[in-house]
């Protein structure tokens, strides 16, 4: 959420190196004896790349009183994300013993943005590339259609502790409209909206931050800044240093090449596919392709995988072609039986 234009920061939010509280750690873990450094591993698996393509899909069994909101915050991922990956499923009665699918594989962004942390808003995900050539994938909340993130080049200022949150003037006149009274200072602890951690941005008045409200990441819920599970940031402003750029982006469509395989990866903006969002992400589908196959000319594609990825535009990649080892010469083609013709014409340029 934005902190407003005339903030004097330093004065606002108490840094890292002045704070004495105790990091904060998750509800299930033991409690770290005195003496004991705390747990600052990160809780999401770190991936290596395969060319533009990272991790795996996993399956998972719910339980009876599992909720898709409860897995996110208990597994590090997204609400809207699962809801994408499982159609048919009851996000909130999933059920007893219902194997479920992880969407834990990506198509990297463009390989010239592979570099410190990169949040894609289209698909509720930030990445940090940890400069050995691996990656980790945070789910992230943004900010609505009418308090929309910033699309921006930025970088981080400051790691933060136990940050006070003082509501800009533009938020506590939304809650005096609703009858609500918002105080100009929130300290920290439980009812605070920053969470126990937060990265303080270039881009004045934005944040990444923890949260009081356990739903919500992974979904379009915030005034501008991004939040993530108090159990991620709280390892991750560790990881992360001073000047480490921030580029905020809005890519709902991803193709890659990995081991010679072409992955597609799209992502419909919610729950809901109306035929309105179907038609912009073909168009936006139709002109990625061509200008990757512009820059690939080597490359073919299945245009019935592509029509696929887009019906289903589920965040999960689809491999829709394959690089050539080898160009046909003409006596090749003359010598294929009518089936291998056919079969070829099934991989459509497109």
């Amino acid at each position: 959420m934005p902190l407003g234009k005339y903030w004097n920061i330093l004065a606002l939010l108490v840094p890292l190196a002045l704070v004495n509280a105790p990091v904060w750690a998750a509800p299930e873990a033991p409690e770290a004896e005195a003496d004991e450094a705390p747990d600052r591993s990160p809780r999401v698996p770190t991936f290596e790349l395969n060319g533009d393509l990272a991790g795996e899909l996993q399956a998972f069994t719910t339980r009876y009183e599992d909720t898709f909101a409860q897995l996110g915050n208990r597994l590090a991922l997204g609400y809207l994300e699962l809801v994408k990956a499982n159609p048919g499923v009851d996000p909130w009665l999933p059920g007893e013993g219902t194997t479920i699918t992880l969407p834990r594989q990506y198509v990297i962004p463009d390989e010239a943005r592979r570099k410190g942390i990169v949040i894609n808003l289209a698909e509720y995900r930030l990445y940090y590339f940890t400069g050995d050539g691996d990656v980790q994938v945070y789910p992230v909340g943004v900010g609505t259609e009418e308090n929309p993130s910033p699309l921006t080049d930025a970088e981080v200022t400051m790691p933060l502790e136990s940050p006070a949150w003082y509501p800009p003037a533009s938020i506590r006149a939304e809650y005096e409209a609703n009858g609500e009274y918002l105080p100009k200072m929130i300290p920290p602890g439980p009812g605070n909206p920053l969470g126990t951690h937060a990265l303080l941005l270039s881009e004045k008045g934005y944040l990444i931050h923890g949260t009081n409200k356990r739903f919500g990441v992974g979904m379009p819920v915030s005034h501008g800044c991004f939040r993530m599970y108090n159990e991620d940031i709280s390892r991750f402003i560790y990881q992360v240093d001073k000047g480490t750029p921030v580029q905020v982006i809005r890519d709902p469509v991803k193709i890659g090449i990995s081991g010679g395989e072409v992955w597609l990866e799209v992502h419909r903006p919610g729950e809901d596919y109306p035929q309105e969002d179907r038609d912009q992400l073909w168009q936006r589908v139709f002109s990625e392709v061509e200008a990757f196959r512009e820059q690939n000319p080597e490359v073919e594609v299945n245009r019935r995988a592509i029509e696929l990825a887009v019906d289903q535009a589920d965040g999960i990649p689809t491999m829709i072609g394959e690089r050539l080892t080898r160009v046909a010469t003409d006596e090749s083609v003359e010598n294929k039986s009518p089936a291998s013709q056919g079969e070829q014409e099934q991989k459509l340029y497109f």
